[in-house]
């Protein structure tokens, strides 16, 4: 499993480093560098990387702000800030930086760091969380993923309905998709992901769609018939 990396610094020299350090290690891939932070986030959109290194003082757009965009747009991508300034750790933080190298750092520094990334990264695919980490400006919700009925999107806001309440996030539907592999939860739609165990029946709605009664709620979820036929398959196994 290879680790894909992102080198985000205005500092030619110290994105050679990085670079260096990333290719003696094997597994890891530097698949791109940017020398500023509007730079950084177009791509990460691009290329989608595992791991983004951002500098904090870069030109057009700070690596702080880099790292909130990012995290908008793609949130399982981890940010690890390398940079000379202290006094922003906190802000990184804000966004939830994997972690926080001060310049000027040894190279074993760099290398544990990859190293947990890459274990982490290793862990989340071998199988699906028990418990969900919903992240606001509030702080941090914890779900319990078997009582999960489904997730869904509507509106830019994302609904992860469960047997006791509702909640909401701004992580897209892919992020969640990502997190429940491998368990019971089929992505049925591009706006609905469902807990299959859950299903209690399937009505036709218009041509070529369907929907989807669970039980435990009284919210329906929309499959299409391409889709249908995936479930219908999955169920055969």
């Amino acid at each position: 499993m290879t680790m894909k990396i992102l080198i985000a610094d205005d500092d030619s020299g110290m994105r050679l480093v990085l670079r260096k350090i990333i290719e003696s290690m094997d597994g890891m891939e530097c698949i791109g560098e940017a020398a500023d932070g509007a730079e950084a986030v177009r791509l990460c959109i691009e290329l989608r990387p595992d791991v983004v290194f951002l500098d904090v003082d870069m030109p057009i757009m700070k690596g702080t702000e880099a790292a909130k965009e990012i995290g908008d747009a793609l949130p399982d991508i981890k940010k690890v800030f390398c940079t000379a300034h202290p006094g922003y750790m906190s802000h990184a933080f804000e966004v939830y930086a994997a972690d926080y190298l001060l310049k000027p750092f040894k190279t074993d520094r760099v290398r544990q760091t990859l190293s947990r990334l890459r274990k982490e990264k290793a862990k989340a695919k071998s199988a699906p969380p028990k418990t969900l980490m919903l992240k606001s400006r509030d702080g941090m919700t914890f779900v319990p993923v078997k009582d999960i009925l489904m997730v869904y999107r509507e509106n830019k806001v994302t609904y992860i309905e469960t047997t006791q309440e509702s909640y909401t996030t701004s992580e897209s539907l892919t992020s969640f998709e990502s997190k429940l592999a491998g368990g019971d939860f089929f992505r049925c739609h591009r706006a609905y992901i469902i807990s299959v165990p859950s299903v209690s029946n399937i009505h036709p709605y218009g041509r070529w769609t369907y929907t989807v009664s669970l039980r435990g709620t009284e919210n329906t979820a929309l499959i299409t018939h391409e889709k249908l036929e995936e479930l219908q398959e999955l169920l055969r196994e």
